[in-house]
């Protein structure tokens, strides 16, 4: 696709990912965006939270994997969000280049708002790298609290309450 070409809307099946191949997937979305593309260092990439967390997974009309997202939640959503109660937290929102502009990010996004939402939340937390505040800001989250590094790029903090 050249940037004159239309960009096709895509709709992907969203699924909790289950299983080994479903992980293997969502390791395959994360690896090609944030350890090749942002080179964000492998080991600052794979964290203790992927064995707790809710992974969604959005795979595409010819079985492919387009993107993904991490719904963290119980103890150790606590644990990040400071203790506040009933608030989750979005992670790891990676969407590959070919699906990049159909919508998929913020279906994604809602897709966790949903599965968070299932689980009593009433809020949700998200840490955002700078460049995509407005695509959270567009879905009602916003900023909190100074910018910080994390990976060595800049970060804000957002909310929204479900």
């Amino acid at each position: 696709m050249t940037p004159a070409d239309p960009v096709t809307p895509v709709t992907p099946v969203i699924r909790v990912a289950e299983g080994e191949e479903d992980l293997a997937l969502v390791h395959g979305v994360r690896r090609e965006v944030f350890i090749v593309e942002q080179q964000i260092p492998e080991d600052e990439e794979w964290d203790e939270l992927d064995a707790t967390s809710e992974h969604l997974l959005a795979i595409g009309a010819d079985g492919t994997a387009l993107g993904t997202a991490r719904l963290i939640h119980g103890e150790q959503a606590l644990k990040i969000t400071g203790g506040l109660p009933g608030r989750v937290l979005l992670g790891r929102l990676a969407v590959l280049k070919a699906a990049r502009g159909t919508g998929l990010g913020a279906v994604l996004v809602r897709a966790v708002e949903a599965a968070g939402r299932a689980r009593g939340a009433t809020e949700l937390e998200l840490h955002a790298q700078v460049q995509a505040l407005g695509f959270y800001e567009r879905l009602g989250y916003t900023a909190e609290g100074p910018e910080y590094l994390d990976a060595g790029i800049p970060h804000r903090t957002m909310t929204r309450v479900l």
